[in-house]
Formats: C-alpha cells, sequence, structure tokens
C-alpha cells in the first residue's frame, strides 16, 4: 500500500533544487517502473532546469545473462558514477537494490578502484536488505544518504511481539526458522542426522543484538505498509459481510445476490475504508483509490559497528500549498564525511559568483555555463544569475559589480577648493573694477578720462563690476531662482560690456574722421551715438533673453548618466537653441568689435584707444573661442567651472587691456595726463 508515486518525485525535485543540486546522475532499474521512471520522471525534471551527467540503468541479471555479467556491467556502471563530477546521485530501484549496490562498489573496492563520496538519493521502494555474505561489509556509503518513506510512527507492541518470536515454537512458520539461521549463522538440529556441524540454533539468540544491517527492530516503511494494507483489507471484508448480513436478515435477495463478489471486487470497500491505525494515524484513501499520505525524507547516518540510524529530516506534503509542499529541517541533517558537514555543490560547474552572470557553453548540458563578468554599469547580487541589471538611477555599481551605491550630488560648491578659488577671483576682479572706477571718477576732469569717453568709460566699468559678481550665481548648488537669471543676467550684462566696447572703438574712428579738413562725421561724433549703439545692442539681447524666459526657461534639473557615481545638480537651460542665440549675438559683437579695433589699429597715437581695444578684443575672442570645444567636451561641475573661467578670464582682460594703461598714467605717471602731452603726441 503504497502514496501516490508522482508525489514521491515532485518531492526529490524539490529536494534537489533546494540544495541546487541541477547536477546529478541517475540510475534506475530495469523493469516497467524504471522504464516509467526515465520516461516520465526525468523530463520534469529537465523543466526545472536539471541536467544529468549519465542515465545509467541497473542491469538485470538473468539466466541468459548470468549473474557475472550482471556483475561486470554494473561495475561499469558505478565506474561511470564514481568518475562523475556530480555529488548528488538519484537511485530509483526496489527492495533489493541496496543490496546490490553494495555487492558493486564492494567489487569496486576490491578492484582497487577509487569509491568517491556521494550523496544518494534513493527512492521509498527501496529497503535495506542484504544476505549473509555481506553481513561484515561496509555500509559507509549511505553515510549522509537521504531516502524518501512512507510515514511510520513507532507502533505500540510492535518491538515486543517481535521479541516474542521463537522459532522452536511456531513450526509451521518455516520462513522464521529459515531467517533464524541466516541471521545468527547457526543451525538447528535436524532429528534425522547424527551430528550437526557448526554452531547450534537454540531459539534464545536474542534478536536486538543483531546489528542492523542484519535486522531492524523498529516498523520499517515497508512494514509499515505491509501493517495497514492488512488492516484495510480486513476492514473491507468486515464492511463488506456486514451489509451482507443486513441484507440477509431484512430478506431483500437481489442486493445479498450482488454482495456474492469475487476477492477483486473487495475494492469497491477498499476505497471507503478509513481508520486510525496502533500509532493513531489514519489511513484513508482517495477517489482513485490512492492512499492519502506523504513521504518522509530521511536521513541515514552510519557507525563503523556496522549499525545506522535513520533519522526524519523533512517531508513532503502533497496537499500542502505549493510553496510548502517540501519541510527541509537543515540543522539534523547530516553530511558525508568529506564534505565536512558544509553543504554539497552539485553542479555542472562552480556557481558565478557575484557580478558574473551566466553564458551557455555550446555543445554541453543547458545547466554547463560560463561565468562573465557584468558589463560596465550593470550589476549581479545574487549567485548564479542568468542576466546582469541596471542599477536605480540614482545609484551605481561598486568596482566588484556586485553592489548599487548611492551617487553623490555634484556641484560647484563655495566648500571645495575650485568653488571657493572662482569666487575669490570674482570678488578680487569686482574689487578691480570698483577701484578702477573710482580712479576714473576722482579724477575725470583729466584730459586722458575726457578723451577716453568718459561716459562710456563709467558704463563699461560698471557692467564689468557687475558681469565680475555674476558668476558667482554660477555657484552652488542650483535653484529655481539662481538658474532663471543666471544666465540671462550674465549675457545682458556682457552684451552691455562688448556694446560699449564697440561704441568706444567707432567712437574713436569717427572722432579721428572728424579731424580731417572737409569732413562731414563730427555732426555724428558725440554722446548721441555711443548710447545708441549701446542701447541697441543691449535691447536686441534682452529681447533674445524675454523670448528665453517667456518660452522655454531654464530650470533646476538632476543629470543622472553624464558620470558613473554622480548625479549632477544643474540647471538645464530650457532651450539649447535659444541659449546658442545668446552666445552667438555675444560673439557677433565681438568678432564685430575686433574687426572693427584691428582695422583701426594704425590710426596716430594720440588715438592709442584702439590699440588697448584691439589688444582687449583679442583676448576676448580667444577665450571665448576655446570655451565653445572645452564647454562640450566637460561635464558636471566642470563645465560649469569652464564657464566661470571663460566669464571671468574675458572680463578681465578687458579690464587690464583697456583701464590698467590709463589708471597706471592717471596715478603714477600724472606728469603725461595733460593736455600739453596729448596735443604733443598729436603733433
Amino acid at each position: 500500500m503504497f502514496p501516490n508515486g508522482a508525489h514521491q518525485y515532485m518531492g526529490i525535485l524539490q529536494l534537489l533544487l533546494h540544495f541546487s543540486w541541477t547536477w546529478i546522475g541517475v540510475i534506475y532499474s530495469d523493469d516497467p517502473s524504471g522504464e516509467s521512471f526515465a520516461r516520465d520522471v526525468l523530463p520534469m525534471f529537465s523543466k526545472r532546469n536539471v541536467c544529468f551527467d549519465f542515465i545509467e540503468r541497473f542491469p538485470s541479471v538473468t539466466f541468459s545473462t548470468g549473474i557475472a555479467d550482471g556483475i561486470s556491467e554494473g561495475t561499469e556502471i558505478f565506474h561511470v558514477a564514481m568518475r562523475s563530477s556530480a555529488n548528488a546521485l538519484l537511485v530509483q530501484g526496489d527492495p533489493s537494490t541496496i543490496a546490490v549496490m553494495r555487492t558493486l562498489l564492494h567489487v569496486l573496492a576490491f578492484e582497487n578502484v577509487p569509491v568517491n563520496t556521494k550523496v544518494w538519493i534513493m527512492t521509498a521502494e527501496m529497503e535495506f536488505t542484504s544476505v549473509s555474505f555481506q553481513r561484515g561489509w561496509s555500509i559507509s556509503f549511505l553515510h549522509g544518504a537521504f531516502s524518501l518513506s512512507v510515514p511510520s510512527k513507532k507502533s505500540l507492541g510492535f518491538q515486543k511481539f517481535i521479541q516474542m518470536r521463537n522459532p522452536t515454537v511456531e513450526n509451521e512458520d518455516g520462513f522464521i526458522r529459515d531467517f533464524w539461521e541466516s541471521a545468527f549463522a547457526c543451525s538447528f538440529p535436524e532429528p534425522m542426522e547424527d551430528t550437526n556441524v557448526g554452531q547450534i540454533c537454540t531459539g534464545r539468540e536474542k534478536l536486538e543484538i543483531l546489528p542492523k544491517t542484519v535486522f531492524e527492530m523498529t516498523m520499517t516503511g515497508h512494514s509499515k505498509s505491509v501493517y495497514d494494507a492488512v488492516y484495510a483489507v480486513a476492514h473491507a471484508l468486515h464492511a463488506m459481510h456486514l451489509l451482507r448480513f443486513k441484507h440477509s436478515i431484512t430478506g431483500d435477495r437481489a442486493r445479498q445476490k450482488l454482495l456474492t463478489q469475487k476477492p477483486w471486487q473487495l475494492h469497491h470497500f477498499l476505497r471507503s475504508v478509513s481508520f486510525n491505525d496502533s500509532a493513531g494515524e489514519k489511513v484513508a484513501f482517495n477517489q482513485n483509490g490512492e492512499l492519502i499520505a506523504g513521504f518522509d525524507i530521511i536521513n541515514w547516518i552510519t557507525f563503523p559497528n556496522q549499525s545506522f540510524l535513520r533519522v526524519k529530516v523533512g517531508k513532503v506534503d502533497p496537499g500542502a500549498l505549493s510553496h510548502k509542499v517540501l519541510t527541509i529541517y537543515e540543522e539534523a541533517i547530516v553530511w558525508p564525511s568529506r564534505f565536512n558537514q558544509t553543504l554539497p555543490l552539485s553542479m555542472c560547474n562552480e556557481p558565478c559568483l557575484w557580478g558574473y552572470s551566466r553564458k551557455k557553453k555550446e555543445g554541453k548540458a543547458f545547466c554547463c555555463y560560463d561565468c562573465v563578468p557584468c558589463p560596465e554599469g550593470k550589476i549581479s547580487n545574487q549567485a548564479d544569475m542568468d542576466y546582469c541589471f541596471q542599477c536605480p538611477e540614482d545609484r551605481y555599481p561598486n568596482n566588484d559589480q556586485n553592489v548599487c551605491l548611492p551617487k553623490v550630488i555634484s556641484y560647484l560648491s563655495y566648500e571645495e577648493s575650485l568653488g571657493m578659488s572662482l569666487a575669490i577671483f570674482s570678488l578680487s576682479f569686482s574689487f578691480t573694477a570698483t577701484l578702477a572706477l573710482g580712479i576714473f571718477v576722482k579724477h575725470r576732469n583729466t584730459p586722458i578720462v575726457k578723451a577716453n569717453n568718459r561716459s562710456l568709460s563709467y558704463i563699461l566699468l560698471i557692467s564689468l563690476f557687475l558681469c565680475f559678481l555674476c558668476t558667482l550665481l554660477f555657484l552652488g548648488r542650483p535653484g529655481k531662482g539662481t538658474c532663471f537669471i543666471r544666465q540671462t543676467a550674465f549675457a545682458i550684462i556682457f552684451s552691455v560690456v562688448v556694446s560699449c566696447v564697440l561704441a568706444k572703438t567707432i567712437t574713436v574712428i569717427l572722432a579721428f574722421m572728424a579731424t580731417k579738413p572737409g569732413s562731414r562725421m563730427s555732426r555724428w561724433v558725440g554722446r548721441r551715438l555711443a548710447s545708441s549703439i549701446v542701447i541697441s545692442c543691449t535691447f536686441f539681447q534682452a529681447t533674445i533673453c524675454t523670448v528665453w524666459l517667456a518660452t522655454f526657461p531654464p530650470f533646476p534639473d538632476f543629470d543622472m548618466h553624464s558620470i558613473p557615481k554622480e548625479i549632477i545638480a544643474e540647471c538645464n537651460e530650457g532651450s539649447v537653441a535659444m541659449f546658442y542665440c545668446v552666445l552667438g549675438f555675444m560673439g557677433l559683437l565681438a568678432v564685430l568689435s575686433f574687426t572693427v579695433a584691428f582695422l583701426a589699429r594704425k590710426l596716430p597715437d594720440s588715438f592709442h584707444e584702439t590699440k588697448s581695444i584691439t589688444f582687449s578684443m583679442l583676448v576676448f575672442c580667444s577665450v571665448w573661442t576655446t570655451f565653445i570645444p572645452t564647454y562640450m567636451s566637460t561635464k558636471g561641475k566642470y563645465m560649469v567651472a569652464v564657464e566661470v573661467f571663460s566669464i571671468l578670464a574675458s572680463s578681465a582682460g578687458l579690464l587690464g587691456c583697456i583701464f590698467f594703461p590709463k589708471c597706471y598714467i592717471i596715478v603714477l605717471r600724472p606728469d603725461l595726463n595733460k593736455k600739453e602731452q596729448l596735443i604733443k603726441r598729436k603733433s
């Protein structure tokens, strides 16, 4: 009487998957059940990613093949098993299979073939049996093995029943006499013989002193199955006779005739049998006539004195939820000695570590694979992952590519040396511009200040002062306000600066041309022309900025991808086209100013202003020409640093080239700051 075999194989599959034993060897019996196992069960294992190093069939010993041939074929199979790289070997067999395994392994040891330690997994149909000549053979190969068993609890009175067996009393039971002689290596005296050779059986020998390899005093799963089967048939017979007796009393002859059934028709009553056995366990059948029961998972522990223990370390409950079908008590498991009480691995190759993914080996079983490092930017945080995966946007892979680390928010801050240095330069140049403005205001009535267009110089110095200060808007964590205003403020202020330079250059040229006899240019010389140039250029730039802010204004944003380990806090320019329109207009003004100043560079020395403007615009254009490729090739806070540096460098170039010579003369060479000196140079 046996539960549904499909539940057993599902339990074995769950056991393999629980321990990640995906590379196993299989040996099955040469009988219809073995053929069914190979045909139906093994494909189910393959579908669950369990693959096989070898699949072998136990040799069948018949009169035609002979025992010697069977043993020879069997040892070849076990040669394969011992050489296998799989540590878990599944054996499907019958009650005599363990005895066959002992024989084959004993032959291998006799031939000095290394017998490697394996974890044997045996089906419930297998039982520990042995024959007399195997009494002294080792059973160490079973140490740490697993088997499935029909659940059985300690049966009340079973050991007492066994201990009461006496072969001298039970004369009609010839099996007990034969067993007794085999187990105790003795013989009962025969009345017809005068002398008896060897040890005499007295019948008083104690079964409990026999090693377990010879006889077990406990009720095994097989014994329990037989025990329950007998009781089930008894209950079915009882039910059938009760029903027959009932109808004989009532005189229902038709039903009484129906109950006069053949033995095989007893199945009708067996299906409805339900009773409690001597251990209090319920025994019943389902609608298919199958025993309603699961399986115990047994761990075998052997000892040098040829004794062993069967320890229950889990169970298979087919009626449980899918994730609770298998229950394993890992702390109770004893592993084969070679594995030093650590979980044995049974895989085609070593599991892929964290940071690697599996890649199938061509021409090999599907569970054989190579381990390849994760591609850049991806990780694997479990062993044996099929694919590496991308970290979340706010995290990045570590060097081993097995953990996602949080990214650092990056921006050009005042606390770091680069930001602090730029802030110091900004304030220093702002102070310098203020100082130059103060010098010009204090000496506003001197010839050199008057000759350099006093009003434009004031506007230019104030604009440069604001230009230096506006770089501070680029430092620190970008906010909504700073992002909204910083580019447009810089663009408008810088347009004022460049338009002032352009106005000064045009004013100088017109002033020179007005000195020629008969020239009509004198009417164009004056504040009105310079103011018109500055206002119109500034207004045009302000219009572009207004359209920009009204349509696609800049806003704070995070760049997650440019730098792997950082989140760049930046200002998204909103419209890149508008941003480059602003820069393009400033570039146009700068090129125009440089061209006009360059053409006017050969004016008389008294009008040396053009040379200063030419050199300052050369510096300006050089800085902004290198800015674009540098800006495009940098990322993160260094893009901001490049723009700030370009603003400071170009503004400082204008301040130094245009105003430093004049401040030098005003402060250190006042003797040159006289009208006579200008007239003298002109003449």
